[in-house]
């Protein structure tokens, strides 16, 4: 972990991960995320901006280092919404969180556009679920402003990818699809100039069941890559499925969390640098126990 590339300049903002992991918040602005979706809608119209950086300011003071704002839902299914309205969600609330706090800002969306306004107005990362294959022009977006990117795994937009089941996604193995596409993602990045690269696997993103599982089992292996990994695994519908018998419903988000952390502790445990979570205060006690144990502070 002292690779120097796990010392990530973020806009001018070094982002240390040599020192250990740190924790990611989830902040959507969305009517229709599996399972935060319309939390800060307001009741006529619009986003409730004043409640979400409430939201985000709480997160920080529980463990946050880094708040990711999206403003287009990414869940199997998803409705795309345009550029300009996916900005309307986004954009002041990263201005608003850049007024109020010093933490780091990361932006949601595969949209060059989207990721120029959020940059212009304060952020410091582009979080791409595309890996930098939705949009062309993203890669320049982020280089002409410095920002620390991360790439994630994924071969199918949202509004085409169905929930996670038990068929496999393709014939090739799963680790060696997700590594092959980060590879190329990382070279793209890298033709562009950017340097600070966080990688993702994409959990639950065109992946079965047991592909995301078989993920989750063998993370460590996409160290070789040679770039910290984040684990974006909160509430997740793969999860739900080792909850239950066959054949029966998975229970809802709502009822992931405990799932959830012994997913986060497993990803730390195998080399994860970022936790992507909803529930901050509970990934942060996770990771001050995991800490003990990794420290020997027995």
């Amino acid at each position: 972990m002292k690779d120097a590339r796990f010392r990530i300049n973020c806009a001018g903002r070094i982002l240390d991960l040599s020192r250990g992991p740190v924790i990611m918040g989830i902040l959507n602005t969305t009517p229709d995320s599996f399972y935060d979706g319309g939390r800060f809608q307001k009741k006529v119209s619009g986003i409730d901006f004043d409640r979400a950086l409430d939201h985000a300011v709480s997160m920080i003071r529980t463990g946050a280092s880094i708040i990711d704002i999206g403003g287009e839902s990414s869940r199997p299914g998803a409705e795309v919404i345009s550029s300009a309205e996916e900005i309307e969600r986004t954009a002041p609330l990263v201005a608003l969180l850049r007024k109020r706090t010093d933490a780091l800002i990361s932006i949601d969306t595969y949209k060059a556009d989207v990721a120029e306004k959020a940059l212009q107005a304060g952020a410091h990362l582009v979080n791409d679920i595309s890996g930098f294959t939705f949009d062309n022009r993203l890669p320049c977006i982020c280089s002409s402003y410095k920002a620390a990117v991360i790439l994630m795994h994924t071969q199918v937009k949202p509004d085409s990818m169905g929930w996670s089941t038990g068929i496999e996604s393709g014939g090739e193995d799963i680790m060696a699809s997700v590594s092959r596409f980060l590879r190329k993602s990382i070279a793209r990045a890298e033709g562009h100039g950017i340097k600070d690269i966080i990688i993702d696997p994409g959990f639950g993103f065109g992946k079965s069941v047991a592909e995301n599982f078989r993920l989750l089992g063998q993370l460590n292996s996409l160290l070789m890559l040679g770039r910290p990994l984040l684990a974006g695994l909160s509430r997740k519908s793969f999860l739900g499925h080792a909850l239950t018998d066959p054949g029966h419903e998975p229970p809802p988000p709502s009822e992931r969390l405990a799932a959830t952390l012994a997913a986060e502790t497993i990803a730390l445990m195998n080399g994860a640098s970022i936790l992507r979570v909803h529930d901050v205060e509970a990934a942060d006690q996770c990771l001050r126990v995991w800490r003990r144990v990794e420290r020997k502070e027995h």
